[in-house]
């Protein structure tokens, strides 16, 4: 087996809650040292999530921190920040993700650390930036998809706006800011200097609607919510009602309408002038979708699945118990566990980068300060620094 990718990137993780642990979970697996910073005492804010929390653990906590190794430091104290500069001495990199102003106040920025370590690279993962009228305000998930259009396309045509059932917003920006993070550390790899990143959750959202922005930017064009989940324009390209269920369709290519209107037995529509091109049916939408629809309803979701997959892009809507259970996402490892002491055999998500040669490390995330003496060891302190430290309630 080769080594993990990662191993020997030591990251400094001041982060809470679901964005940035997830997008440091994605690191940990493949070997980063992910050392998550918490205040002292409370921890972080998911240690105490509904509803399967215990003791100041909680699944929730566990599905986003998986791999990182904890220690408890004050950073609103200057003997904080004075072991904060300590460790990063040692590091690679500083990850935060707290709102505009924070991680200045705290100490979290390249310009405070530099001198520390010229090669450290700070990265901040915020709601609306580091910059701007709204940096200081608490951005989530549910408000950027608000601020961001995205409720605006989601949900039916006559009823209320509505959030994606996932943290998408959340999770893309965790992406990005490992992306990032990436990036930074190639530069100071290949230069010597570190640098400031700001990500936010804000500008991955605005950046996501992409061609609905090139559309409605540079033409006289809205975006709206569309019966069945329709892409905007494509047609057919959305969720049709079986005999007993859902199915997705996706005709993304002109090949696979043809391909579906012979899986249909309906070449009568492939040869009907009305839907002859994308522009044709997007014109003709209103009499073709009802059509595709009778036809849908009159045979099972297993029954379409078996005339159409591997011909047509196509799937069936899942819960998320049948999600996980699916055989192409055991196949993929998609599926893992760690050993709990409270919990037992967590199961969980698994790694999404699929490296050749490389199997990633699992490990549970820590409890409250559980590494803080070994890593304040590391970092060359003494027994009795150690204990006063403690005593003080730095760490």
């Amino acid at each position: 087996m080769a080594a993990l990718p990662l191993a020997g990137v030591r990251i400094l993780a001041a982060s809470q809650l679901g964005a940035g642990p997830w997008a440091l979970t994605l690191l940990s697996d493949l070997g980063a040292d992910v050392v998550k910073i918490e205040p002292p005492g409370r921890g972080d804010e998911a240690r105490n999530v509904p509803p399967f929390a215990d003791g100041g653990d909680s699944i929730y906590f566990q599905s986003l921190n998986r791999g990182a190794r904890g220690l408890t430091l004050d950073l609103r104290s200057g003997a904080g920040r004075a072991v904060l500069r300590r460790l990063v001495a040692r590091s690679d990199a500083v990850y935060n993700n707290l709102r505009g102003g924070e991680p200045e106040r705290l100490g979290l920025t390249y310009a405070a650390l530099r001198d520390a370590n010229p090669r450290v690279v700070c990265c901040s993962l915020s709601g609306f930036g580091q910059t701007g009228p709204r940096s200081s305000e608490p951005g989530y998930d549910f408000v950027i998809q608000a601020y961001a259009g995205f409720m605006s396309l989601t949900g039916a045509p006559a009823g209320p706006p509505e959030r994606c059932g996932v943290s998408i917003v959340d999770f893309s920006a965790g992406i990005l800011s490992t992306l990032a993070l990436m990036i930074g550390l190639h530069q100071a790899l290949r230069t010597g200097t570190g640098c400031d990143l700001d990500v936010s959750l804000h500008d991955t959202a605005l950046s996501m609607l992409n061609y609905l922005a090139g559309w409605t930017l540079n033409r006289d064009w809205q975006p709206q919510r569309m019966a069945g989940g329709a892409h905007q324009t494509l047609v057919p390209a959305q969720t049709f009602p079986t005999a007993d269920g859902f199915l997705v369709v996706m005709c993304l290519k002109e090949k696979f309408w043809w391909a579906l209107c012979e899986r249909m037995d309906r070449t009568d529509l492939r040869d009907d002038p009305r839907f002859a091109t994308f522009a044709d049916r997007y014109a003709n939408r209103d009499v073709l979708i009802p059509l595709l629809a009778g036809d849908f309803a009159r045979r099972s979701t297993e029954a379409w699945l078996a005339r159409l997959r591997g011909h047509v892009p196509c799937g069936p809507v899942y819960s998320v118990e049948e999600a996980l259970a699916d055989e192409h996402a055991l196949a993929r490892d998609m599926v893992t566990g760690v050993d709990h002491p409270t919990f037992g055999w967590l199961r969980q998500v698994g790694t999404p980068v699929k490296m050749a040669g490389v199997t990633p490390v699992h490990r549970r995330a820590p409890r409250l300060g559980e590494h803080t003496s070994a890593i304040l060891a590391e970092a060359g302190y003494s027994g009795a620094e150690i204990a006063r430290l403690h005593a003080d309630g730095v760490v």
